[in-house]
């Protein structure tokens, strides 16, 4: 399987903080990029794992993404 994951440099502490989207409060971190993505993969089992099959379902849905621009 597949899935979107954001990664996003933790300014206060360092690091770096990693959520996939498609699975609501799936977070990790890691001291690098490459520890925090090894860190959401396995993240993403546990909370696939949690999940009973039926409720997996809903979460495969690939959400639609959109860039829009903002005046700011």
């Amino acid at each position: 399987m597949r899935f979107k994951v954001i990664l996003e440099k933790d300014e206060e502490v360092g690091g770096y903080i990693v959520s996939c989207p498609s699975l609501p409060g799936c977070y990790s971190q890691g001291d690098t990029v490459e520890e925090a993505l090894e860190n959401i993969k396995e993240a993403i089992q546990a909370c696939l794992e949690s999940l009973a099959e039926d409720e997996i379902k809903p979460y495969l849905i690939k959400p639609s993404t959109q860039v829009i621009e903002v005046v700011a």
